[in-house]
Formats: C-alpha cells, sequence, structure tokens
C-alpha cells in the first residue's frame, strides 16, 4: 500500500475530478446566494427562499413530464411562486410571511403528489438534498451565467436595490422604478436557487441564502463591507465545507452548512461577551 506524507495526504482531493467540479461550483454559486442574502436580511425575506425553493418542485416534475429542461421548469414555478405571493400580499390584509408559508406549503405539497404520480428520473434526494459530487461541466456553465448575471447587476444597481429594501416609498420619490427593482431581485433569488438547486438542493439551498447575510449584519453596520463580508463567509465555508467533507466521509452540502452555522455562532458569542465586558 502507498504511503502518503502530510503534503500529499493534504493534496489528496485535488486528485479527483469530482472533488474539483464540487469545489468549483460551490464557489460559484456562493457568490450570488451571499450577496442575496445581505438583501433579503434587510427586507425580512429569509422565509421567501425557502418558499421560491419549494415551489420548483412541482415545476420540475412537469418539466420532466412533457421532456423540456429541468431548468426551465423550476424557474417557472418558482416566479408563479413570488407573483402569487406578492399579488396576496398587496391585495389582501394577511401579512406576507403568512402567506409565504400557506404558498409554498401547498406548492411542495403538491410537487411530493406530482412527483409520485410521475415518478421522474431525478431521485427525490438528488433534489431535496442535492447531489454536488454528481456536477457535470454544463451544471457548472450554468451557474457561473447566473452567478455572473447576479453579481453584474448588484454590482450596478446595488445602491438603489439598498434604498428600496431600506425605504420603498422613498425609492418611490427619487423615481426608482421600485416595483421593477422588486420584482428583478425575486428573479435574481429565483435564479440563483435554482442554479444552486442540482449542488445543495432545496433544503441546503436556504442556509446559503440566510445564513452569510446574517453573519455579516453581525460584523459590520456598513452595507457595502456587509456584501464583501457576506461573500468572503460564503466562499470559505463552501470551500472549507467540500475539502473537509472527503477527509470526514461526510456530505459536502451539509458540511458546508454547518461550517456557516459554526462561524455564526462563534461571531454572535464574540458580540455577547464584548456588551457584557
Amino acid at each position: 500500500m502507498r504511503k502518503y506524507n502530510s503534503v500529499e495526504e493534504l493534496l489528496l482531493p485535488f486528485q479527483f475530478s469530482f472533488i474539483i467540479n464540487a469545489l468549483i461550483i460551490s464557489l460559484v454559486i456562493s457568490i450570488p446566494t451571499a450577496l442575496l442574502s445581505c438583501y433579503m436580511i434587510l427586507r425580512r425575506w429569509s422565509l421567501m427562499g425557502d418558499a421560491i425553493a419549494h415551489a420548483t418542485l412541482p415545476g420540475i416534475a412537469i418539466a420532466y413530464f412533457f421532456k423540456i429542461h429541468l431548468i426551465i421548469g423550476a424557474f417557472l414555478s418558482g416566479m408563479i411562486c413570488t407573483l402569487v405571493t406578492e399579488f396576496l400580499k398587496e391585495n389582501c390584509r394577511i401579512k406576507q410571511d403568512t402567506i409565504m408559508g400557506v404558498i409554498f406549503s401547498g406548492m411542495f405539497g403538491l410537487g411530493i403528489v406530482l412527483y409520485a404520480k410521475i415518478r421522474p428520473g431525478v431521485h427525490l434526494d438528488h433534489i431535496l438534498f442535492g447531489n454536488i459530487l454528481g456536477i457535470s461541466v454544463d451544471d457548472i456553465m450554468l451557474s457561473t451565467i447566473v452567478a455572473i448575471g447576479v453579481t453584474v447587476v448588484i454590482a450596478l444597481k446595488w445602491r438603489d436595490l439598498l434604498l428600496d429594501s431600506f425605504d420603498s416609498i422613498q425609492a418611490r420619490i427619487v423615481g426608482l422604478p421600485v416595483r421593477l427593482i422588486r420584482y428583478g431581485l425575486l428573479s435574481m433569488i429565483a435564479l440563483s436557487i435554482i442554479s444552486a438547486l442540482k449542488a445543495v438542493g432545496i433544503i441546503l439551498v436556504m442556509a446559503l441564502l440566510v445564513t452569510p447575510g446574517t453573519i455579516a449584519l453581525l460584523i459590520t453596520q456598513r452595507f457595502s463591507t456587509m456584501l464583501v463580508v457576506a461573500t468572503l463567509v460564503a466562499i470559505f465555508s463552501s470551500f472549507s465545507g467540500v475539502y473537509l467533507s472527503f477527509f470526514l466521509d461526510s456530505a459536502p452540502a451539509p458540511t458546508i452548512v454547518l461550517i456557516m452555522i459554526m462561524i455564526f455562532i462563534t461571531v454572535f458569542a464574540k458580540n455577547r461577551i464584548r456588551i457584557f465586558q
């Protein structure tokens, strides 16, 4: 049996193409989800990401039935969820979080029924928990295109998105297209979720859309810095999660989430200690 020295052991994961692909796509999807998480935290849209993620399931099942690309079905299903949620929020007295809870649970229930009826070739575990070690080059390309698009839009319009997130009335007064900004942000969230679904699944994509922004909010009060910190946290967690999972013999996606949770606990504890000093 071949013996490895310490350096060879540390570099061992990079000898496998599926690990390299997992590292690449984890880094790619971490950037747009981290940037969007900052706006979702400010808007209190944490449940919105969960709603969109669960709402993609019926679209995936229907797309498989009609033999069209699963991404198209997932996107259309997710956007229907967001449009219905926004319509109900503007036309009834029920609070948005209640509406989102009803919509995403209903869409997810519909997705499970359709999945059981159609029985698509995509395993339900891969939809729910992802299959980051089975990522193909095409998946990486799709996620890269989405990541570049979302990053460019936020880089150009981050101040407009920030103003609408803090005060939509002021944004409307200064002439910003508030409705376009809101639906544009929802579209970017939906696209980012869909591009990350195959890698981390419906359940774990929520952590990528909430935790980096939450950690950054505990570290800094400046929004531009918050965007940078959230991105760095997501990149570090994604890389180290995939890398460590090789040695721990664990699933990469949950390992990524656990690392982000440990960072959150550390930052939160440090803040609490500072308050009591």
